[in-house]
């Protein structure tokens, strides 16, 4: 068993009396890191596309003289490419403002990070350390 992910054997009484174990201390940090790194990954990803964009279009790129593309094809390509560049970028800028999200509850409120928007419940920590902006438990998302 990860050492992160606590003992096992009887599940201990938290202090609002419900059963659960929460996050520890060494835990909180580990969460707090992976936050961080997938935040900067994030920003990494969100400036590889705004470079691309930035670059010019696809006329610009290839050195073509004329925007007619020889087929029509190649037009529904590049403008699918765009589309598809638009919803990727889309998605990780949520996901980032998720990060961000978690991180400031991780700061304001350290006791109740990891714990289930909608049931209360503990959030799993293997759950927590593959998806650490995660405000629900398994469960609530059925």
């Amino acid at each position: 068993m990860d050492k992160l992910a606590g003992r096992a054997g009887a599940t201990p009484q938290r202090q609002d009396g419900k059963r659960g174990m929460s996050l520890s201390v060494t835990q909180r940090k580990h969460l707090e890191r992976r936050l961080l790194d997938e935040r900067s990954r994030a920003l990494r990803t969100l400036g590889r596309s705004v470079a691309e964009s930035a670059d010019g279009d696809e006329q610009d790129r290839s050195g073509d003289l004329t925007s007619m593309p020889l087929h029509m094809a190649d037009l529904g390509t590049d403008t699918m490419q765009q589309e598809l560049d638009a919803s990727n970028a889309t998605r990780v800028s949520r996901e980032l403002a998720e990060i961000d999200a978690a991180l400031e509850r991780l700061y304001q409120t350290p006791k109740k990070f990891g714990v289930c928007e909608d049931t209360g419940k503990d959030i799993p920590f293997t759950r927590l350390d593959l998806i650490p902006w995660a405000r629900t438990c398994d469960h609530a998302e059925k």
